[in-house]
């Protein structure tokens, strides 16, 4: 059972990534039904002062001794260097060595990576990282393309957003979907970023820039139960399909095709959660027509079955 929660922190921590494990474990949401976390901010020597990246100072409350009967124990981005203090190092490896989950924001896998701790694992970086990860622990297997990878016991996230994701992710495997999404639901962000998989990868779609499709795209997600071909959706932007196709990549990073497929996976998801349709009927709901092709697209972006994701994380 999640509880306790030992984030560490060293000279050159970065503070925006460090509140994110702030936000998510060390804020009292009781009154929304969120269980109570003993959140502990651990540095080498309590009470002292470490810089951070931004011309700042944060004195960590407790030492490296609260890591020894924290359930999950994170490191959020620091500044990426040739060396961390060994007591740090050697306090990660004897909290993995019993048990805790370890997570890391960004470039915080860096230290979990000099404590041994990435050898054989599979984990992620920020994209601007992820070569040096590779080069730096070759015993890893990085993969530089998604939000997050979940690996059991090691957890690792890409930049601030995906901590956040990575996060969220860790409540809901570790304490349901309801406490994830009640701690979304006042951090304002969106719960369900992730997937069902012990070794979780969820690829990231960009999110639109421009404003000039943005009333598509909301139409679009209005009507996922009918079928959206490149034609019809050039003639209601106004444009021809070639200068539509080229519009929509620029603006979404993805084609029309991939888009609509990820948003009715999306809509899936929220209804396998939340709702007591069959399969069958997600499945028209969402715009996939069949069972089977709701299985088929659902399993690729997912990685679980339609009917293994709602055993696992259909709200009570």
């Amino acid at each position: 059972m999640l509880r306790t929660v030992a984030a560490v922190v060293m000279d050159s921590v970065a503070p925006f990534e460090l509140g994110v494990l702030c936000e998510v474990f060390g804020v009292d949401r009781t009154d929304d039904g969120v269980p109570e976390f003993d959140f502990r901010v651990c540095g080498e020597h309590a009470g002292r002062p470490v810089r951070s990246g931004v011309g700042m100072l944060i004195t960590p409350e407790h030492g490296l001794d609260a890591l020894a009967d924290a359930d999950l124990v994170a490191v959020p981005a620091h500044g990426v260097t040739d060396s961390y203090p060994p007591a740090v190092l050697d306090a990660l490896r004897v909290a993995a060595a019993r048990g805790a989950t370890v997570v890391s924001v960004c470039s915080g896998v860096f230290v979990l990576g000099e404590a041994g701790l990435l050898d054989g694992r599979r984990c992620t970086t920020h994209w601007r990282h992820a070569e040096e990860l590779t080069r730096r622990f070759p015993a890893a297997h990085v993969d530089p393309d998604v939000l997050f990878v979940d690996d059991g016991s090691l957890v690792t996230s890409a930049g601030t957003a995906s901590g956040i994701d990575a996060c969220l992710h860790v409540v809901r495997r570790e304490l349901g979907a309801g406490v994830a999404t009640a701690i979304a639901r006042r951090m304002v962000v969106a719960p369900q970023r992730e997937g069902g998989q012990r070794q979780f990868v969820e690829l990231a779609m960009p999110e639109c820039t421009g404003d000039s499709l943005q009333p598509l795209l909301g139409w679009m997600l209005e009507n996922l139960d009918t079928e959206h071909s490149v034609a019809d959706l050039a003639h209601r932007a106004v444009m021809s399909e070639r200068t539509f196709a080229r519009r929509f990549a620029a603006e979404t990073g993805t084609t029309p095709g991939r888009w609509v497929a990820l948003q009715r996976v999306l809509h899936a998801r929220r209804l396998l959660e939340d709702t007591q349709l069959s399969v069958e009927e997600v499945a028209h709901a969402c715009g996939f027509g069949t069972a089977a092709l709701l299985r088929h697209h659902f399993h690729k972006l997912v990685g679980v079955a339609p009917k293994d994701y709602r055993r696992s994380f259909a709200c009570p």
